[in-house]
């Protein structure tokens, strides 16, 4: 009896060591994560801080440091946040719905699903290449701002469709049930009874994704958008900028004051991306309180 009560006792012990060992790895390897992102972030404080006056949103992009500003960049970005946000909606959300709720599971369904969640983790200069043959050269729309947001569409689909799928899906089936048994049609049950019940996921998941989208470079720079504009889009076939590639220009340029600027509209596109997630977090707990 001992001699299992010792080997008990051991194995316990050993246990308990792995448990405390893999604690303080976790806890190594989030401290040094958490570590490089303070440095950085200070680093980028310290440099772009001085810059950020009035003239850095109301001056076009400059030759010279001292009178360059970010304005086409900024309202580039806006605009195609603007055709994007309603396009990802309406395609992304209709996908997730048709797929959840109407479409029948089979190998067909599966392998769609399966091509959705890979399509969400392929690199952005993929669809990049997707936006220069389908939107560019084929629907001969240019280096346009159009052509720049529908790839940046298709690059936010995929996500909007996991993640409203996974909202979908956390909804309880004896909502479904209820509503059915009150005499209710299918439509009527998903757009009166799921959605609203799916909707703080829906939209959390989709402000992530533009989110995500804001901050891509790769596949404007691949469809060809411009990395000096010095007007803004009157309409939707005009050149744009958005701010990572005037960022991207000023640190290609060697003078120490565009390397201050370019820390500058870094600043700039982290609050753009703390106020759309702290507006994800918001729509999120006021849905939520009215369920």
């Amino acid at each position: 009896m001992n001699i299992f009560q010792d080997a008990n006792r051991k194995q316990i012990a050993n246990r308990r060591r792995t448990d405390w060992m893999l604690h303080i790895l976790f806890v190594v390897a989030t401290s040094i994560g958490v570590l490089a992102l303070c440095a950085l972030i200070v680093d980028i404080l310290i440099d772009g801080i001085g810059r950020l006056q009035p003239d850095l949103f109301t001056n076009f992009p400059s030759r010279k440091a001292d009178g360059s500003g970010m304005k086409s960049a900024l309202v580039g970005s806006i605009y195609m946040l603007l055709i994007m946000a309603p396009i990802a909606f309406v395609f992304g959300v209709g996908a997730a719905i048709y797929l959840e709720e109407y479409a029948k599971k089979g190998r067909i369904t599966r392998i769609i699903q399966l091509n959705i969640s890979t399509l969400a983790g392929v690199p952005s200069i993929v669809y990049g290449i997707l936006g220069l043959t389908l939107f560019v050269r084929l629907l001969s729309l240019d280096r346009s701002l159009i052509a720049g947001a529908l790839t940046m569409t298709l690059l936010v689909l995929p996500i909007i469709i996991v993640s409203a799928q996974e909202a979908i899906r956390a909804v309880p089936k004896s909502r479904r049930d209820a509503s059915f048994a009150l005499g209710a049609t299918k439509w009527q049950t998903v757009s009166r009874s799921v959605m609203p019940a799916a909707m703080p996921g829906v939209l959390t998941g989709v402000i992530l994704a533009m989110s995500r989208a804001i901050g891509e470079t790769a596949p404007l720079v691949m469809i060809g958008a411009l990395t000096y504009v010095a007007f803004l889009p009157n309409g939707l076939k005009d050149s744009f900028t958005v701010i990572p590639i005037q960022v991207y220009n000023w640190l290609s340029k060697p003078q120490l004051e565009f390397k201050e600027l370019a820390a500058s509209g870094i600043i700039v596109l982290l609050a753009l991306l703390l106020l759309m997630n702290f507006s994800a977090i918001l729509l999120r707990n006021k849905y939520q309180k009215n369920l």
